[in-house]
């Protein structure tokens, strides 16, 4: 039997060879896989991150950030929960990794000029909603994601100590204080403007 000396570059060759076979095997995703991933998902992705830092345009560059980060980390995921999980996770460490650069500008709710209800139901809807962005601008990226993920993602505490990166014990207390804080703040909200009303 005949063998070759192997040289230094074919050690390295035949070493990446293995490093791509493995990432290959490790993804585990093919492109339509992961489009049918990224329509699952992507609305509340960008919802969520549009409500933790405030800012649309900014959850646009985020989402796009997100998913990039997510292929290129060519994990195994278990399920369908554990990817989505991963997801949330890499959406929330851009958003604390952006707050740490830039302050957040208040995010703004689009007026639907469509809408059917009356003069009064449109002004109050609206007013709710100015009342809760004002009270959740004033609260922690972390209490807001909190609130978020809880509320409008409907996440379980071991979801979101998941993405959070928070211990499991420990949700079910932040997520008590968060409600009251933002309970606090929406009354003196509240108060602030029927006071500019008199």
């Amino acid at each position: 039997m005949f063998f070759r000396d192997v040289t230094v570059a074919d050690a390295e060759r035949l070493h990446l060879e293995a490093q791509t076979a493995d990432r290959d095997v490790a993804f585990q995703m093919d492109e339509d896989t992961f489009r049918a991933f990224y329509d699952r998902t992507s609305r509340a992705v960008w919802g969520y991150l549009s409500r933790i830092t405030g800012d649309r345009q900014l959850a646009d560059d985020l989402l796009q950030e997100t998913y990039y980060r997510f292929l290129r980390a060519s994990s195994t995921y278990e399920n369908e929960a554990h990817r989505r999980n991963a997801v949330f996770r890499i959406a929330t460490n851009l958003a604390r990794d952006s707050h740490r650069r830039r302050q957040t500008q208040p995010a703004l709710e689009p007026h639907d000029e469509n809408q059917s209800a009356s003069g009064d139901d449109v002004a109050g809807s609206f007013q709710r909603r100015t009342d809760l962005s004002r009270a959740l601008d004033q609260m922690k990226p972390r209490e807001r994601a909190l609130l978020w993920l809880a509320y409008a993602e409907g996440s379980s505490h071991r979801e979101i100590a998941t993405a959070l990166g928070l211990q499991h014990g420990s949700v079910k207390l932040l997520l008590f204080r968060a409600r009251r804080r933002l309970a606090g703040l929406l009354g003196s909200v509240t108060a602030a403007v029927e006071g500019g009303r008199r």
